[in-house]
């Protein structure tokens, strides 16, 4: 069995329809899904992969991320107050879960925390609400492009470490491949009403549990 575990490294080292708001608002439960846009040549080799999606959903300290590539999906679970994330994947019937502790969460944290933002000419209209757009800057002098909505700001910045900095919510942004080329994430739809909380609890049954070297093994 092989996992395109360059994606799932990608994004672990790594969260309703409303018109333009005004004024900045705090927002606690926030569902986002995007589109994804795969590099062509990525494209050329996994077909399949074409219409993938990312859902992002917050609720307080904690969110969810899944990540449907057709092929395989998954999910991240991240608690931001008890520090730890858990990740299950589904390839093809076959459910594995992987635990994250406090250390990992914190080095993976302080990675991210070095990402600098800086804002640059240019707007969008993504899902009903005007982006600025912005280049982050990574601690390795990668660059990738962000359009953020700054009217919407999540109480919980740790909702996805990679925009722990940034002064929004991101309706549209890049992702570097473990290969260097980029991955357009883009916002079709946006949602602020109250997320359940079942979305957030862990299984504890159905899947088997495996390290992250256990993973890597699996994709090589």
């Amino acid at each position: 069995m092989k996992l395109p575990n360059s994606l799932f490294l990608t994004f672990l080292m790594l969260g309703f329809t409303a018109g333009h708001l005004c004024a900045q608002r705090l927002v606690s439960d926030v569902k986002i899904v995007y589109k994804l846009q795969l590099p062509p040549e990525q494209l050329q080799t996994d077909a399949l992969l074409e219409g993938s999606t990312l859902t992002q959903y917050i609720r307080g300290p904690l969110s969810r991320i899944d990540m449907n590539l057709n092929v395989v999906s998954y999910t991240y679970l991240i608690n931001s107050r008890e520090q730890n994330l858990v990740t299950l994947i589904d390839n093809h019937g076959d459910k594995y879960l992987i635990r994250s502790d406090k250390d990992e969460y914190d080095k993976e944290l302080k990675q991210y925390a070095g990402i600098h933002f800086k804002d640059e000419p240019g707007t969008k209209d993504l899902v009903g609400y005007t982006c600025k757009k912005a280049i982050g800057t990574m601690p390795d002098g990668k660059t990738f492009e962000v359009y953020y909505t700054p009217d919407l700001v999540p109480e919980n910045k740790h909702y996805n470490r990679r925009f722990v900095n940034l002064k929004g919510l991101p309706l549209e942004f890049e992702i570097i491949t473990r290969a260097g080329a980029k991955m357009s994430v883009i916002a079709t739809q946006l949602d602020l009403h109250p997320v359940p909380a079942s979305l957030f609890e862990v299984p504890v049954s159905g899947y088997k549990l495996i390290s992250k070297e256990e993973l890597q093994k699996m994709g090589s």
